[in-house]
This record gives structure tokens, C-alpha cells and sequence, in this order.
């Protein structure tokens, strides 16, 4: 809290992935930029309320702002929720469809006929999940040149998305469990034969299993191929808070921006956070994102990554995953 007794709470949060907004934090420059305006601070997910923590993906609590995966803040758009885009940062990671060695699937060209796994996240929130994956899965099949009906996507049940909170029976500090455990499951149970997976997270099962890594797309030199939940990802804030109050939107691009140029001069340092944040090894953050990701903090708005976003809204609309299209230039701020 950057005051005791705040005329203002802002809620913040960030997925746990690459963020300026989550260095801005660890580092105090956000607290720092609030810190004469008797402005509060405050994580969505301390809450203890579900309905708050559950703006993380609808971003629906007022003075918000967040920054991680574009889907969530993308959908919430499109339902009609009043929000506003402030910064883009792009951020390549590892993208890859695998498979066990079991499987006899030695590369990619054998997918044909063979059963792909989706996510299905149960009803309440925007199963992004299934739209990561998707995207993934239809990107190798593009690189490749595997028509879409060549393969059999079978769903995968897995769980919602914690919001917060420990699990029960295990220790209070692991607040957040690794995905993919259900997918994995069904591959080793042979009820599919290859899935999708991304990131650090991705690549450190990947590892962990010896799993055969049939392709990997998160370093196409296409955009369009890359482009994905994660890729790039989003700054947003509630229509509230840039309309009444443009100074603290203007504080936290200042902050944010501030902790990119801090990343840029502490390579060591900031490896070390991403691992901290998303919850593996430093090797396994180096490997998934490459070794000049300090220097990819940056947040902006530029042409590139606003046709990125404009892509990915048309793909998650004509998939199904949104129910309607929007103006992006009316979404960016400005």
C-alpha cells in the first residue's frame, strides 16, 4: 500500500509470465510513481473476495489495470467491457508441439491422422487455454503444410485457472500450479498423441519427460505464426481510471517503462525475476526466451504490435472464442 489512509485504490495484477508491470512492482517504481498522490495499491489476487480476483480475466473491477496474455483483455473488449489499451510488449517464447518418445511420432510430417489434444477449461471465464493451443496446434499444421481436417483435435478436461490462494494439503507458499499436468496425463495414457506447449513452463516439461518436440514456431520468422496468447502481451486499464484519472495512467506507463530500461542493464538480475515469477529454473527461462530477453521490456504502441493484436482478434473471433468484433483504434489509448 503506497498510503495509509489512500483517497484512491488501484488494483493491479499480472500474469505470471515476462512483465514490465511485474518488475515495475518487485522493484518498488510503481509504488514510487503513487507515492505522493494518496493513491493504494493493491494485488488482485491478495483479495479475498473471488469476484475482484476474477478480473484478472474479465477485467471487470473498477480503478484495475493489468498486463500479461492478450486473450482475456481481447474478449473482455469484445463483451463490451470498458477498457482501454496503454502498452504492448512483445516478448518471443517457446512454442512447440511434443509428444513421447512411446508414441513412434518422430517429426511432424507424421501427424496426419493422429489425435491433438485441446484444452477445455470447465464453463465461468474465457477458456484461453483452448484458444492458446489451438493457435499453436494450427500454426505447426500451416508450417508444415497440414491441411486442418488431416488431424483429430480431442478435448482434454482441465481445471479452472486458480485465482489465488494455496492448494490444500501442500505448503501456503505454492500459490500456483504448472499446467499442462492434464494434457500430459492423456498422452501418456495414450488418449491423444501430441499437444501444445509454451513457455518456460513448456519447455521444462518438455525436458522433463524426454518428449519429442515435433516443431516449434515460437521463433518463426512470420509474425502471424507467432502470434499468440503470450505474444505479445497486453497493458490495459478500466475505462474508469483513464478517463478520471489520466496523471496515474501516465505514472504507470512511466513506471513500467521505467523497469524496462532498468532490465535493459541487468540481464543476470532480470532472468532471475522471470524465474521467480513463473515459478522454474533460470536455464529453463533462458532457453524459452532467448538470451537477450532483458532487453525486450520495452512497452509501447506501435504499428507492428497493434496489427499483431488485429490479426489474433480475427482469429479468436472467426474460431469462436469471441462473440463479437470491436474497433481497435477506438480500444487504444491515447
Amino acid at each position: 500500500m503506497s498510503d495509509s489512509n489512500p483517497d484512491l485504490n488501484l488494483w493491479y495484477t499480472r500474469c505470471p509470465t515476462p512483465t514490465p508491470l511485474g518488475l515495475a512492482v518487485k522493484l518498488g517504481f510503481l509504488q514510487s510513481a503513487l507515492a505522493d498522490r494518496s493513491v493504494g495499491l493493491q494485488s488482485l489476487q491478495s483479495s479475498t473476495d473471488e469476484k475482484v480476483r476474477a478480473s484478472h480475466f474479465d477485467h471487470s473491477q473498477p480503478w484495475s489495470f493489468r498486463q500479461g496474455g492478450n486473450i482475456p483483455p481481447i474478449h473482455a473488449r469484445a463483451s463490451g467491457r470498458d477498457t482501454r489499451l496503454i502498452g504492448i510488449t512483445w516478448i518471443d517464447e517457446f512454442q512447440a508441439v511434443i509428444t513421447l518418445p512411446s508414441s513412434g511420432i518422430r517429426n511432424v510430417a507424421e501427424l496426419p491422422g493422429k489425435r491433438l489434444g485441446l484444452p477445455r477449461q470447465p464453463p465461468g471465464i474465457i477458456d484461453f487455454q483452448r484458444a492458446t493451443a489451438l493457435k499453436g496446434l494450427l500454426s505447426t499444421l500451416q508450417v508444415a503444410g497440414i491441411p486442418r481436417d488431416a488431424v483429430h483435435f480431442v478435448d482434454v478436461a482441465t481445471r479452472t485457472p486458480q485465482l489465488g490462494g494455496s492448494t490444500a494439503g501442500y505448503p501456503p507458499e505454492l500459490v500456483r500450479r504448472l499446467p499442462y499436468a492434464n494434457e500430459l496425463t492423456q498422452l501418456i495414457k495414450g488418449d491423444i498423441d501430441a499437444f501444445f506447449v509454451k513457455g518456460a513452463e513448456g519447455l521444462s516439461l518438455a525436458h522433463q519427460f524426454g518428449a519429442v518436440i515435433l516443431s516449434e514456431t515460437g521463433g518463426h520468422a512470420d509474425p502471424a505464426i507467432r502470434i499468440n496468447n503470450g505474444t505479445p502481451r497486453l497493458l490495459t486499464v478500466d475505462g474508469l481510471l483513464a478517463r478520471e484519472r489520466p496523471d496515474l495512467v501516465q505514472a504507470l506507463l512511466a513506471s513500467v517503462r521505467e523497469a524496462g530500461e532498468w532490465a535493459a542493464q541487468h540481464p543476470d538480475e532480470t532472468q532471475r525475476f522471470v524465474a521467480q515469477e513463473i515459478g522454474v529454473s533460470e536455464e529453463a527461462v533462458q532457453a524459452a526466451f532467448g538470451p537477450e530477453l532483458h532487453l525486450k521490456f520495452s512497452t509501447t504502441i506501435d504499428a507492428v504490435g497493434v496489427q499483431a493484436i488485429d490479426s489474433f482478434k480475427g482469429f479468436l473471433l472467426a474460431e469462436g472464442f469471441i462473440d463479437a468484433d470491436f474497433s481497435l483504434e477506438a480500444w487504444v489509448y491515447d
